[in-house]
């Protein structure tokens, strides 16, 4: 006989499942500082990433000023500046990706929990 409590059930789990169940699952399978420390080290190369890129682009916009003014400039204090401009953006992104990854990390965990809890729901379900 079917019940139906246990359908709905069953359609609400296979949703979550085929949804945002696959992603909750890959994360809940690490630790809380290994993902968080993993996706922020991945942060962390991207920033670089686009730190040199736009760096660069900055460096080439305007080339021949820059030639021309490199034997004029201190190459040891701008050599300063961009490492500390560096460093700043670097630390920055580094906190906000800290604090986005732990989040998503927690709210991976508890929609877990929910899933965990309605599979018990539902093996009772049978067992009555």
């Amino acid at each position: 006989m079917l019940n139906e409590k246990r359908i709905i059930l069953m359609t609400k789990m296979a949703s979550y499942e085929a949804n945002e169940g696959k992603k909750n699952v890959t994360i809940g399978s690490y630790f809380r500082s290994d993902y968080i420390g993993w996706q922020v080290l991945k942060s962390i190369i991207s920033a670089t990433i686009a730190f040199v890129v736009v760096f660069g682009m900055y460096i080439f916009y305007d080339f021949e000023v820059f030639m021309m003014d490199i034997y004029k400039m201190d190459l040891l204090e701008f050599a300063k500046q961009v490492l500390t401009m560096y460093l700043r953006l670097i630390v920055i992104y580094a906190m906000i990706s800290y604090v986005v990854y732990t989040i998503r990390y927690n709210r991976a965990v508890k929609s877990l929990r929910v899933y965990q809890m309605n599979l018990r729901r539902l093996a009772d379900m049978y067992r009555q």
